[in-house]
């Protein structure tokens, strides 16, 4: 059966949006018909909307007419923005306890020996500062496999995924306070992580964040080896000792095998990214199906990105098992408010130029779209960036919008795979973490399939349900945790994208 061309969310919704490119007079329901071209994945109107009467989508407000609008309009920015309306938090109204599976699934993990589990084998290479960041990417290049040649240095040791450099444009001319501590609880939380074998720290020496701080304040000794250029001898020197130690420690590394374990090990890192109209109705639900499902085998999912919650936190509230839970995400909402105050920005400031040219406008339709993500079990935490996620279940994270960021936030919290839904064709990867791309429409999935791992085009096709597309997510989470490579990793994205959250004044 071929698809309707408008797709109608909500009975109290006064919008609908366009499956396919609509010309005048096409039927978008309701008796009504389109008054001019709507482009695919943007809005019409199908009931008249008086100025300043709310806009709804997903039977929430998304805007507000800035003019009077007639049915049939196209319904965008230049007659829709942003405005205040009071929300019901209602702690806890709609938590209700989850119904967890009897026979859990598993997938084929790497035990560690302090018992949490990996999903890839890496030795990583961090860094204090910036200074540092070229002798620690020299040392990680002598190990890389070459995507284009085939040519692999570790090609004797086929149980090590690679050796990567994670490196930063801060650690020094920072102030000593909430800036070095958030930046220390970051590279902690990869140094700690699972997929992980063996990590090195390299400094320069006379940094802010010396590499001393670092494992005194986060309690790291032990766990990694740490050099700086200053005190070996200079950058050839440095470079020599960190091949050395690589060297020396590839044969332990190779030294895993995977072993059965339950999904109760898992911890999925929601993120989207390149969003567009279609995102709050194909991936995203998708992925938010899928994300039940791991909750009910007893894993663990995290959203983030507060910025594109905002608007929306009412209804995740709702779903906390406290009131405690609830308030700490109203809080976040207000740091925000007060941050881009101080910034002399906006929270509407967020939907991107690709974002509104897919057909979101506001920042409170993207938020109701990108939430979806989490599914529908109860919030059991609130943590702050880079905090180690320890509740199973729906966890939200605060962290800025911006995908590298805030994914960086969410593995240093633990997450050991991601799951990344785009409609305009985001790249990205997230070592040491596999990240899953799910595309929102069947054109797109096609135009960069290289890219793209899961095409969840087929709902809005008319070919599969969400709760369909949400267990091929799932099944695809087990196979790409058990080791299956992604797109992104044949590809060897990963490194670039480490962007730890960069806060106060640069000195």
């Amino acid at each position: 059966m071929t698809p309707q061309p408008v797709i109608r969310l909500h009975p109290d919704d006064n919008v609908v949006i366009a499956r396919v490119p609509l010309l005048p007079g096409a039927v978008l329901g309701d008796n009504v018909t389109a008054a001019q071209r709507i482009p695919a994945g943007h809005k019409a109107a199908v009931r008249a909307i008086a100025e300043h009467e709310p806009v709804r989508r997903y039977g929430q407000i998304i805007g507000f007419a800035s003019a009077a609008i007639t049915p049939g309009q196209h319904v965008h920015v230049h007659n829709c923005e942003m405005g205040d309306f009071a929300k019901d938090y209602a702690y806890g109204a709609d938590a209700r306890p989850t119904d967890y599976v009897d026979d859990p699934a598993t997938f084929q993990g790497i035990r560690r020996p302090d018992g949490k589990v990996a999903t890839r084998n890496y030795i990583g290479i961090l860094t204090s500062v910036n200074c540092s960041a070229h002798v620690a990417g020299v040392v990680a290049d002598m190990f890389r496999r070459n995507p284009f040649t085939g040519d692999d240095p570790l090609a004797d040791y086929p149980n090590v995924d690679g050796v990567v450099a994670l490196t930063h444009k801060t650690g020094c001319g920072m102030t000593q306070d909430e800036p070095l501590r958030l930046l220390r609880r970051t590279l902690a939380g990869y140094a700690r992580h699972p997929n992980f074998s063996h990590v090195i720290v390299l400094g320069l020496g006379c940094e802010v964040n010396q590499i001393g701080g670092l494992m005194e304040e986060q309690r790291l000794a032990g766990r990694l080896k740490a050099m700086d250029i200053q005190t070996v001898g200079g950058s050839r020197k440095t470079v020599a000792a960190g091949v050395e130690f690589v060297k020396g420690i590839l044969a332990e590394s190779n030294r895993v095998t995977r072993e059965t374990v339950p999904v109760s090990e898992l911890k999925v890192a929601l993120q989207c990214g390149g969003s567009d109209g279609y995102s709050g109705v194909s991936a995203n639900p998708a992925l938010g199906a899928a994300s039940d499902l791991v909750v009910r085998h007893g894993g663990t999912v995290i959203l983030s990105e507060t910025p594109e919650t905002y608007g929306a936190e009412h209804l995740l509230t709702r779903r906390a098992v406290s009131r405690d839970v609830g308030e700490k995400l109203v809080d976040l909402m207000r740091w925000w408010e007060e941050y881009t105050v101080r910034e002399k920005a906006e929270m509407n400031a967020n939907p991107s130029p690709g974002n509104k040219a897919g057909g979101l406008t506001t920042i409170l339709e993207k938020s109701l779209g990108a939430m979806a993500k989490a599914g529908s079990t109860n919030l059991v935490d609130v943590v702050r960036y880079a905090e180690e996620v320890k509740a199973r279940g729906f966890v939200f994270m605060d962290t800025p919008g911006y995908d590298p960021v805030a994914a960086t936030g969410q593995v240093a919290g633990g997450a050991n795979l991601v799951c990344f839904t785009t409609g305009r064709g985001s790249v990205f990867g997230c070592k040491p973490a596999p990240s899953i791309k799910l595309a929102t429409n069947s054109a797109m999935y096609r135009h960069i399939e290289d890219d793209m791992d899961i095409n969840c085009g087929t709902i809005l096709d008319g070919e599969e349900t969400v709760q369909q597309a949400g267990q091929r997510i799932f099944e695809h989470i087990l196979s790409v945790a058990s080791g299956e490579r992604t797109k992104s990793e044949q590809f060897d994205f990963g490194a670039a994208e480490f962007a730890p959250w960069v806060l106060g004044a640069t000195m």
